[in-house]
Formats: structure tokens, C-alpha cells, sequence
């Protein structure tokens, strides 16, 4: 098997991201997503699935989606850590994290297994950030595949590409939805290669976030069917099936990523209050690109929300209000996550990322 080449889990772990200047923002993204990428591979290589199965999986998941939820949880983690770091001064070296994290040189791939592995005994909260991040990647993208389906909303395209019922069959789109969804949990405990021993005090935290945020999601998605062609949805229901739906998961993914970097309980329920507002903007913004945004944009087929005839905030509210409250709801969630925060907010990931997601068009 080739993998793509890892960034160092030391730059992503133990030292602070203090000196960080954040023209480098993309840089971390990009790092990021190279990470999850490598996991990916190693994930299914572990998993042995069967043909047309793996093949099924890996088309959903090596797509160019945003990947907003892996990268939260990434957020989160380097935010807390950070954060918890200064107010400590346990780490003072001032060696500029995240450009060194963007910028690491690759490994060939006959150096990753023993010097990943060697460098993740000493990093294990790093090392269940990337079983975190995968996770809610894989159950986000389960959710996807279900949702394409016939029986569900019927689409065609998903991230640019023919769904995965189009590009394989219904069974097999069926079958990699439900393998994703099992494997989303198997990650946080399974032994991987690249991946060092699970911490079982960390994992059993993780999923006690995790599956009643899953299990949210699915119940939401059962109250958005119920809620089409409703001509008397008030906003307060809108905002209970989305809260569920679109921001279970997005809470998932920060509260997952706060407590692998050892979030206290004060910062635990900012991450909480902050995912609430972002998860609920996210959805609202959703709604408006879906009318305002061509489907080569979108990668996705546009106007499907008013072809479904689904409840919108845009349907309730009109573009430019549910605008103006989508921008509300991104501005209480900064404000909810920076105080509980160190003083170097500028140079913060999750901050960083909240400001990168409302300036998104896709």
C-alpha cells in the first residue's frame, strides 16, 4: 500500500501553538487534511473490506469534500492545548508550531511506520486526536451516502462526483454507508498501524460525546423528512431539526477535540455553547448557498432544498435575514469559545477556522 507522506505528530501535540502566524491558516488546513488522508488509507488497508465495498468507501471518502468536522476537532484540539499550555507555561521554546507542522519535510514511506510510530509513544492525546477526527469524517460521510439514496433525497452528485449509488449500485452505496458507520466507532479503540495504543480514559470520554451525537443526527435527519412540504414550520422547530441534524455532529467533533487536548470543565461547556451556535449557522448558511450558489460551486446539485420542497431558514426568512442572523450565530460562537481562551486569540486555530467558515461558498 502507498500512503501519502504524514506531518509530525510533535508539531501537532506538545508544542505550542503560541508564535503562530496565522497567514499559515490554509498551511494547517492543508497539513491537516494530508493527515486524515494518510489515516484513511491505513484505516481500510486495516479493515480488509471486500471488493466492490472498500472500493465503495474509499469513493466516498477520498472525495474533495470541505471536511469541516475533522478540522474542527483538529481546531479544538491545537485552541485547548494551546490555550491550557500558556496559562501553564509548561512549554516555552517559542518555536513557531504551525509553520513547522505545515512545513515538515515528507517522510518516504519506508521511514513512516517505525518513526510515526516511535514519535507517537510519547504523543498519545495527538494520537486520539486523529482517531477523533476520523471518526466524525467517516460518520459524516455515512450520513451522506444515506441521504443521496433514492429512498432519501434522491441526488445525483456529492462533492463534485456522481453519488455512490450512481457510481456503484444502491446495495453497495447501502452497505459502504452502514461499514462507515461501524468503523467510525472501531477507530477510537482499534489497533492501527501508525496509530499507537488507544488511551482507554480518553476513548471511553470520546464515546460517551460521540454516540448520542450519532444517534442525534439520525433523528434529526427523520425530522427533516417529516418536516417537507410543511407550510406552518415556526422557526423553533426549523432550529430543533437542525441542532440535530447538521449540529450534533459539529458539537461532536469540537467537544471530541477539546477533551484529547484535556479540556477543563469551564472549556468543555464553551466548546459546547460555541458548537451550538456554529453548528446551527453552518445549517442556515447551508440554505442560503443552496439558492444563491451554482451547482458547479457547490459540487452539488443547486436548488434541491426548493426542488424537495424542504423547510429552510431561507423559505422563512429570505436570503438577507437569514443572512444577517447566520452572522449573529458565527458571532456567538466566538464569543462563547474566546473566553475561555489565553490572551493570543490572533493567533488561535479554532477562531481562525470559525472566521474561514463564514467566509465559505461552498
Amino acid at each position: 500500500m502507498t500512503v501519502s507522506p504524514t506531518p509530525s505528530a510533535t508539531s501537532f501535540g506538545f508544542i505550542p501553538f503560541n508564535s503562530v502566524s496565522f497567514q499559515s491558516t490554509e498551511q494547517f488546513h492543508g497539513a491537516v487534511r494530508t493527515q486524515l488522508a494518510h489515516d484513511i488509507e491505513v484505516l481500510f488497508a486495516y479493515a480488509e473490506l471486500p471488493s466492490p465495498l472498500v472500493d465503495a468507501c474509499r469513493y466516498v471518502m477520498t472525495g474533495h469534500g470541505k471536511l469541516v468536522r475533522p478540522l474542527l476537532v483538529a481546531s479544538a484540539f491545537a485552541s485547548i492545548h494551546s490555550s491550557n499550555s500558556e496559562r501553564t507555561d509548561q512549554y516555552n521554546d517559542g518555536v513557531d508550531t504551525l509553520d513547522s507542522f505545515a512545513n515538515h519535510s515528507p517522510q518516504p514511506d519506508s521511514m513512516l511506520s517505525s518513526d510515526l510510530d516511535s514519535l507517537l509513544e510519547n504523543d498519545s492525546d495527538y494520537d486520539m486526536s486523529r482517531r477523533a477526527a476520523l471518526a466524525v469524517e467517516l460518520l459524516h460521510t455515512y450520513s451522506l451516502v444515506h441521504d443521496d439514496l433514492p429512498c432519501m433525497d434522491d441526488d445525483e452528485l456529492r462533492r463534485g462526483q456522481p453519488t455512490c449509488h450512481i457510481a456503484f449500485d444502491e446495495a453497495a452505496a447501502l452497505l459502504a454507508g452502514d461499514v462507515l458507520q461501524t468503523l467510525a466507532f472501531e477507530v477510537l479503540t482499534a489497533e492501527m498501524p501508525t496509530f499507537a495504543p488507544f488511551d482507554a480514559t480518553i476513548a471511553s470520554q470520546l464515546l460517551a460525546i460521540f454516540a448520542p451525537r450519532a444517534r442525534r443526527m439520525v433523528s434529526g435527519q427523520m425530522l427533516d423528512l417529516n418536516a417537507e412540504a410543511s407550510t406552518d414550520i415556526s422557526q423553533e422547530n426549523l432550529e430543533a431539526i437542525h441542532r440535530d441534524k447538521t449540529g450534533a455532529l459539529i458539537e461532536a467533533a469540537m467537544l471530541m477535540g477539546g477533551i484529547c487536548a484535556g479540556a477543563t470543565a469551564p472549556q468543555r461547556m464553551a466548546l459546547q455553547e460555541c458548537a451550538q451556535h456554529i453548528g446551527l449557522a453552518f445549517q442556515v448558511q447551508d440554505d442560503i448557498l443552496d439558492v444563491t450558489t451554482s451547482t458547479d460551486m457547490l459540487g452539488k446539485p443547486a436548488g434541491s432544498d426548493e426542488k424537495l420542497d424542504k423547510s429552510t431558514y431561507v423559505k422563512l426568512m429570505g436570503v438577507d435575514d437569514a443572512t444577517s442572523y447566520a452572522q449573529s450565530l458565527f458571532e456567538d460562537g466566538r464569543a462563547a469559545i474566546s473566553r475561555e481562551l489565553s490572551d493570543s486569540q490572533n493567533n488561535d486555530a479554532l477562531l481562525a477556522l470559525i472566521e474561514w467558515l463564514w467566509a465559505r461558498k461552498k
